[in-house]
């Protein structure tokens, strides 16, 4: 299976977007309603509509960077936030990044790579991240009984996928996810070792 921007620029085509709830997801604006530094250098990879974007820009952040390699999604956001500066939007493969950054949202975007790529995904991450720099967002805290994407983990997996990158100081149940996911997502904040 190839899930290339060719495969996600159908699934936007066809609206089998299943993972678009069409707002910012409630745990990560929890996050985001803490941050009190309006500087930091924040990425949202595999932005597609990019929600968590606009919620921040409109909060005030200025140094957010978002990327997909599905152009269509990208020039949504373009009409949708035309006063978001045209070079923090990327269109590129997260893989071929290079850059740095404070904090690194997490919101369906390893779910929707093929698990083969997960310690790619880790070590890619750390790699962007500045020293004492941060991955948060959410994880899915279920297998699904379908092949996906999405694909699915639990919290072992990802303790021990990530904790010899990142120290692990929080991975638990998101006491605040949407009706639909409640009870399988994880809310996590892993900071560059």
């Amino acid at each position: 299976m190839r899930l290339d921007s060719l495969f996600w620029s159908n699934k936007y085509k066809l609206h089998q977007t299943g993972w678009d709830i069409g707002y910012a997801s409630p745990p990560i604006i929890s996050y985001f309603d803490q941050l009190e530094n309006k500087n930091l250098k924040i990425l949202i990879p595999g932005c597609g509509n990019a929600y968590e974007a606009i919620y921040l820009f409109e909060k005030g952040f200025r140094n957010i960077y978002i990327l997909d390699f599905v152009k269509e999604t990208l020039n949504k956001f373009e009409k949708k936030a035309p006063d978001f500066p045209k070079s923090q939007i990327l269109h590129k493969d997260f893989f071929d990044l290079e850059n740095q950054f404070d904090i690194i949202v997490e919101q369906t975007f390893f779910c929707a790579l093929l698990p083969s790529q997960r310690n790619d995904y880790i070590t890619k991450m750390k790699s962007l991240l500045n020293p004492k720099g941060k991955l948060i967002g959410v994880f899915f805290d279920i297998n699904f009984e379908k092949s996906g994407p999405p694909f699915g983990g639990n919290e072992k997996e990802y303790r021990e996928l990530f904790s010899p990158y990142f120290q692990i100081k929080t991975l638990e149940k998101c006491y605040n996810s949407i009706p639909p996911r409640m009870g399988n997502e994880l809310f996590f904040i892993f900071e560059v070792n």
